[in-house]
């Protein structure tokens, strides 16, 4: 799968603020004359925080749509529609920092379920969790940014997915691995 180059990376920041910013503030889309890989089905997450704290993050793991419209829809999504937060307000525009992270294809990790950390490379790895009829996913900078190794990754993805943490040593849950490509922005100065 071919990566965004670093001036890709500035459309996709671009495209995830203009459309946060046309569907809160109501200001206008930007222009963007978007190359190829957007038009690409692709899987996208966009997080948003606030003073370094969690305010929304959601996404598609799958590449399910081409990747500009997953990161309009994923951005919007993520600040008004995740469910632990409330809907992000214009007055808050300001103060907020976000990520695009473009994902590769998930893929089955291939091995027996008590080899799954040795395969699990913490800071490169993003992991979903599914089995029991639910699903896990965490983006692969979040064991780098908690400290997490490999075993402790696996333990919360499993708890995100609402699972006991020592699910995947069990042969009946899939454990996937993604790789991301991060890029970040702002909202200061700009509302």
């Amino acid at each position: 799968m071919q990566l965004l180059t670093p001036d890709e990376g500035l459309l996709a920041v671009r495209l995830a603020r203009g459309a946060i910013e046309y569907t809160i503030a109501k200001k206008p889309k930007p222009m963007v004359k978007l190359t190829p890989v957007f038009g690409e089905k692709r899987g996208v997450f966009v997080t948003l925080t606030r003073e370094g704290q969690l305010r929304g993050c959601i996404g598609f793991p799958y590449p399910v749509m081409p990747l500009g419209d997953a990161i309009e829809d994923a951005a919007v999504a993520a600040a008004l529609e995740d469910p632990r937060f409330p809907g992000v307000g214009k007055n808050e525009l300001g103060s907020l920092d976000f990520e695009v992270t473009v994902l590769t294809v998930p893929l089955t990790l291939e091995c027996a379920p008590q080899d799954r950390p040795a395969h699990v490379e913490v800071g490169r790895h993003g992991l979903i969790a599914r089995g029991f009829g639910t699903s896990g996913l965490l983006l692969p900078q979040v064991a780098t940014e908690y400290g997490w190794d490999a075993k402790t990754f696996l333990e919360h993805t499993c708890e995100k997915a609402g699972l006991p943490r020592s699910c995947w040593t069990k042969d009946n849950m899939e454990i996937l691995t993604f790789e991301g490509q991060i890029f970040t922005g702002s909202f200061k100065g700009s509302v």
